[in-house]
């Protein structure tokens, strides 16, 4: 549903559209053969206001496909509430290291044919009510494929990030019934359609999974299709899931970190769940004072990012140098967006997540008391906070509220800084520019994570709950350090975290950071050798290909086919 592209192309909310635009970007480097397919989404995601008090309000961040994008000739029809909407597409070339092209196709309705509503389909990320997600959803999943299919593709695999394109499977199966010429399908046909498909879950948390009414999907997918869903195997399903029909119908399932495969096998125990990490772009991610460190360093790192793990040999000073030139250009931009000017000498803490509740970014200020003690004791801190809530996400509208709220009270102590609009570009300074990364999601609600990662590839330790990619990635006063332990989930931890969280700022962090520098420079040297060269999308991919894409896998079902 979501692919971050291009900073200039806000076609993305947050992580999920990160990843899948990281995960294109190293295939295009990997010269592998794939195609992308999403939405063209032209009013954006949204602009995000803050005012003085924290209380955040929403504008359309309009951009025009035909300004930046190539035009797709092929139109094509999707039938809707048992109509036809028009569609067309606009074609985005990723280009890879050695100038291997891998297209991106993004659908838009926004034609003259079209009423005004159907105009709206490819307009707005996650907006509209039940019925308007629904009907993208099918623009995605069974326009998808006549996308494909009008351009003259016919894959052997089609990959699902997340449920949202699950009605492809239904595409899939109304054209394998049209090659058999039968009208009801049997166990052999879902068969031919599940040998093709692929399916990467995401979320661990319930309410992450679209769910619809099959009042809706009768009224949406019209009768015929919603007989074959229940024919297909969900007769007694009280609703559709969209994360079961994907499940239902693919030969590989996966959740994007270990702890993540864990917890998506018990939410579907009915089928092998398994478990590839993810990563991010190195090239992309790494600021500019990195890339010409690791272009010295370690010339091969781009083509092979397990390179990086000879970071182990770059000099210590040489990292913090580079580091430093990062921080300086973070700083500068938080100047200009804000007036404040930051300290480059203070040590500075960076928390820049989308703005969901269970991420907790207000648990650094359960206790502003210590927290100023520790400033006081240990060494002076200034915070750099960023994230966008969800426009219907009031619960994440609180929270933002609540550490704008601290920070007002700590700026005779402590400068607490909330950026607006957090987008790719602004990912890209604070990840690399901060000088500790914190991350404080409940556990065990975390499924993966990636901006640790990014922070790591810039040499930035993290100071994580032990969720998601954190528990693959931390060793414990070596690539940063972990809040509270890896127990088993007790319900709400938040007081022995925060605690935990205090404790490692104030009794190791902060007097390594001033006392000891030389050991902090150990540790951001460890997080590119250990972190970076594992946790990115080449490594990713290679394990999608032998795992998911395996090619004796394709072969057969070529010949079976």
């Amino acid at each position: 549903m979501e692919i971050a592209l291009d900073p200039s192309i806000p076609t993305y909310g947050g992580g999920l559209g990160i990843l899948a635009g990281d995960m294109l970007r190293s295939a295009a480097d990997l010269e592998l053969p794939m195609v992308a397919v999403t939405l063209a989404h032209r009013k954006g995601y949204f602009r995000q206001h803050l005012d003085a008090d924290g209380n955040q309000t929403e504008e359309p961040d309009p951009w025009d496909p035909s300004a930046i994008l190539n035009t797709v000739e092929a139109t094509f029809t999707v039938q809707i509430e048992n109509r036809n909407v028009a569609v067309r597409a606009w074609r985005y070339n990723i280009h890879g290291m050695s100038g291997f092209i891998l297209p991106v196709y993004l659908l838009d309705t926004d034609l003259p044919e079209n009423s005004e509503w159907d105009r709206t389909l490819s307009d707005s990320l996650y907006g509209g009510d039940q019925r308007y997600r629904i009907c993208q959803e099918v623009l995605l999943g069974m326009g998808g494929v006549n996308l494909l299919r009008s351009v003259g593709l016919n894959s052997n695999s089609y990959h699902m990030n997340e449920g949202h394109a699950a009605f492809l499977t239904l595409a899939l199966l109304e054209e394998t019934l049209k090659h058999r010429k039968y009208t009801v399908p049997v166990e052999a046909d879902v068969e031919v359609v599940r040998r093709r498909c692929v399916f990467t879950t995401h979320t661990p948390v319930e309410a992450g999974h679209d769910r619809f009414s099959w009042d809706l999907i009768c009224q949406v997918l019209g009768e015929a299709r919603t007989a074959l869903l229940r024919q297909s195997g969900f007769a007694a399903e009280t609703c559709m899931n969209m994360t079961d029909l994907a499940i239902h119908f693919s030969r590989y399932v996966n959740g994007v970190a270990m702890r993540h495969g864990e917890v998506s096998q018990g939410m579907f125990p009915h089928f092998p769940i398994h478990a590839i990490t993810n990563g991010v772009h190195a090239a992309t991610w790494a600021s500019p004072p990195f890339h010409d460190l690791f272009d010295r360093e370690i010339p091969e790192w781009r083509r092979d990012n397990a390179y990086m793990r000879y970071a182990v040999g770059i000099p210590i000073e040489e990292i913090r140098k580079a580091h430093a030139l990062a921080k300086s250009a973070l700083i500068k931009e938080v100047q200009k967006r804000t007036g404040v000017l930051l300290d480059e000498s203070v040590m500075t803490i960076g928390f820049a997540r989308r703005a969901a509740t269970y991420k907790r970014a207000d648990l650094l200020f359960r206790d502003t008391e210590r927290l100023k003690a520790i400033a006081r004791s240990a060494g002076p801190i200034q915070i750099l906070y960023a994230g966008k809530a969800h426009p219907h996400d009031s619960g994440g509208k609180e929270m933002i509220h609540r550490v704008i709220q601290a920070a007002a009270g700590l700026k005779d102590d402590i400068k607490v800084i909330y950026l607006e609009n957090y987008n790719m570009a602004l990912a890209m300074l604070i990840t690399s520019g901060v000088d500790l990364w914190l991350n404080t999601p409940q556990r065990p609600q975390e499924a993966s994570g990636t901006s640790g990662m990014k922070a790591a590839l810039n040499g930035v330790p993290s100071l994580s709950v032990l969720d998601g990619w954190w528990v693959e990635g931390c060793v414990e006063g070596v690539t940063g350090w972990a809040i509270g332990y890896d127990s088993k989930f007790e319900g709400d931890e938040s007081a022995a975290e925060s605690a935990s969280l205090y404790d490692k700022l104030e009794q190791k962090i902060i007097p390594m950071y001033y006392r000891a520098p030389e050991a902090y420079g150990y540790i951001m040297r460890s997080c590119i050798s250990l972190n970076a060269s594992f946790f990115n999308t080449h490594r990713m991919l290679s394990q999608y290909k032998a795992n998911a894409y395996s090619p004796k896998t394709l072969i057969k079902q070529a010949q079976e086919v």
